[in-house]
């Protein structure tokens, strides 16, 4: 059982910048890749970005050059920074962890980010 643990969401200005972070205690060994999904209201949830233990890291479109994850192995921790932010990317985020030999889906409780002046 792979337990993930958000922070850092809240209230931010368009243009800011905000950086949320993940901890997956005690779980290092058994996770393959981490990453970070969000779902505006009355949509569908949607990749924000992902990164494996190599380092290999991937971007939805609309973030692309904006935001960047990064990852702490040894804590089992991944960070994202969000620059630039824009009204459009007020979400839930969760953060997402894939683990185990049979790359078994866990996900955080999420944590709200709106942009707004």
């Amino acid at each position: 059982q792979v337990q993930l643990r958000e922070s850092g969401g809240g209230l931010v200005q368009p243009g800011g910048s905000l950086r949320l972070s993940c901890v997956a205690p005690g779980n290092i060994v058994s996770i393959n890749s981490m990453g970070w999904y969000r779902q505006p209201p009355g949509k569908e949830r949607e990749l924000v970005a992902s990164i494996t233990r190599g380092g290999v890291t991937d971007y939805g479109d609309s973030v692309k050059g904006r935001f960047t994850i990064t990852m702490e192995k040894l804590k089992g921790a991944i960070y994202l920074q969000m620059d630039a932010v824009k009204p459009e990317d007020t979400a839930v985020y969760y953060c997402n962890a894939l683990a185990g030999i049979a790359n078994i889906n866990y996900w955080g409780r999420g944590t709200q980010v709106t942009v707004s002046s």
